[in-house]
């Protein structure tokens, strides 16, 4: 499993990923989920990927290899707004998918799925997050709703739910990302480090500052430490209820 999160800010994105791919429970890897494509000038585009391992890489492969061919029809270059960007990756995604197995029928217990997170913004358009599903359609981050997850995401949503708003700054953002990160980790072993952060400040057309955290990396450390002491502190602080009726 895995667990990547996107916040859509008024300032710009924040993406963040956990790094752990585990077939079984003694079949676990590190895979980073986090790809950039800054191939243009006027674009950025981050592509966070969750599920079946094969067909993530798949897909990435085939839009690198629609980069580097003058004669494609469609690439993250020629595509002149995000959500074109998003349905061209659902595409690829579906017919990996179809041909990894092409009679229809899947071996038992062998499930080809994968879903992406992509954010980023191209030209004058607004940045922006989407999620891609399985089957190729996708939506859209809200402003009621500025975040957006894929893979083990129960453990993480608690957090955005309380405290994810457009207003945060892309500082407080990757801060939130991370706590939300901390939850997953701590509550599932098929989601761990090393954990990507990327932020994309609006207009720029770049990441502008990317960060990877290994496994027993202090700052994760401390981060937990305080966030489960200041957690623990507010549970003690409140009230008792009334009406107890002996």
């Amino acid at each position: 499993m895995t667990y990547c999160l996107g916040l859509r800010l008024h300032t710009g994105l924040v993406l963040a990923s956990d790094s752990r791919t585990s077939a079984s429970v003694d079949d676990i890897s590190v895979y980073s989920k986090m790809h950039v494509f800054e191939t243009r000038a006027d674009r950025v585009l981050v592509l966070l990927s969750a599920g079946n391992l094969a067909t993530t890489q798949a897909v990435r492969h085939q839009i690198q290899r629609d980069l580097g061919n003058p004669q494609a029809e469609r690439n993250l270059d020629t595509l002149d707004h995000l959500d074109e960007a998003a349905a061209y990756i659902g595409e690829i995604n579906r017919q990996v998918q179809q041909n990894s197995a092409p009679d229809g029928e899947q071996p038992s217990g062998f499930n080809p799925e994968a879903t992406f997170l992509l954010g980023g913004q191209i030209g004058d358009g607004p940045h922006d997050l989407f999620l891609i599903y399985p089957q190729g359609n996708y939506i859209m981050a809200s402003r009621q709703k500025p975040f957006l997850q894929i893979g083990e995401t129960k453990y993480g949503k608690p957090i955005l739910s309380r405290l994810a708003d457009g207003d945060l700054s892309l500082d407080l953002g990757a801060r939130l990302a991370l706590v939300s990160m901390d939850a997953a980790m701590r509550s599932n072993l098929s989601v761990g480090p090393p954990v990507e952060v990327a932020i994309c400040p609006s207009g720029e057309h770049r990441v502008a500052r990317r960060l990877k955290l290994p496994e027993q990396d202090p700052y994760l450390a401390d981060l937990a430490e305080r966030w489960n002491q200041k957690l623990r502190q507010a549970f003690l602080d409140l009230p008792d209820p009334d009406g107890w009726q002996e």
